[in-house]
């Protein structure tokens, strides 16, 4: 298999544009987890309804796990929230 030239266009998006796509959030159980996410996601995605947000709690319960459906609208938006989640100090874990 060739690997692309650097002059070469980036491989096109698997994911069609605008498409809701979920997000998991993974950090420790605290109230302030929820509103930070929701701080965040509301930045990159305004249409996002924090009403839609959906929350488990590990087993253990020392573990909050969300799932954010935003509404994708290009690859360099979704790069900058998972930037901003995975940098978020509450936050464990984003896939």
């Amino acid at each position: 298999m060739a690997t692309p030239s650097p002059s070469s266009p980036p491989p096109e998006s698997l994911i069609q544009f605008p498409s809701a796509f979920p997000i998991k959030v993974m950090g420790l159980h605290d109230a302030a987890l929820v509103e930070a996410i929701v701080a965040v996601v509301v930045q990159h995605d305004p249409t996002f309804d924090p009403a839609t947000l959906e929350q488990r709690p590990s087993s253990g319960g020392k573990y909050l796990g969300l799932t954010v459906t935003v509404t994708a609208t290009s690859r360099e938006q979704l790069d900058n929230l998972y930037r901003a989640l995975t940098g978020h100090p509450l936050v464990k874990y984003v896939l």
